[in-house]
């Protein structure tokens, strides 16, 4: 905290210690993450992370890796609650392959939604999020020749976010 005292930014401090809890046998490795963190026009917050292990690195390293673990958990996790990837209910392989493939399809068209929406404020947002904001709207769709108009309702709230995402792709408006 003294040196974000001194700074005024956001500080982290690595280090490590030996603890043993009463059902452990023997003392193991704990790496600390200590961090003091700054945004403007707030108080700062301490952000302490603690991970057991027996990985014999540098403390930031060790923090990396298992930040990196976390990481691939959130992803695996937001497939499962965002795209259903676990849902196999049909009764032939081929048909939960393919509703797989589909499912992986729909997960790299929301990362490239994602990456599209840099600098708004859906360009972290998971996939439930960008399906119910961006997808999930009622729309009229007219097509003619040339080109494929969508009207947005009036209404929508995040009709300047859905306009930046389409100019980005190459729509005219």
């Amino acid at each position: 905290r003294a040196l974000s005292v001194i700074s005024n930014k956001t500080e982290t401090i690595f280090s490590e210690f030996q603890y043993r809890a009463k059902t452990w046998h023997e003392p193991r490795r704990v790496v600390v993450k200590a961090e003091v963190v700054r945004f403007p026009g707030r108080d700062p917050r301490d952000n302490a992370r603690y991970v057991v292990t027996n990985i014999p690195f540098r403390p930031e390293r060790v923090y990396g890796i298992y930040r990196g673990r976390g990481d691939v958990e959130n992803k695996i996790k937001e497939l499962h609650h965002g795209l259903e990837i676990d849902r196999t209910s049909c009764t032939s392989f081929k048909a939960n392959q393919f509703r797989l493939l589909l499912t992986s399809a729909a997960y790299l068209l929301m990362q490239e939604i994602r990456r599209l929406a840099a600098g708004s404020e859906l360009q972290n947002a998971q996939v439930c999020t960008l399906r119910n904001r961006l997808l999930k709207l009622g729309a009229v769709v007219k097509r003619s020749f040339r080109r494929l108009v969508i009207h947005l309702p009036l209404s929508c709230p995040w009709v300047s976010t859905w306009r930046s995402i389409a100019a980005a792709v190459g729509a005219q408006l």
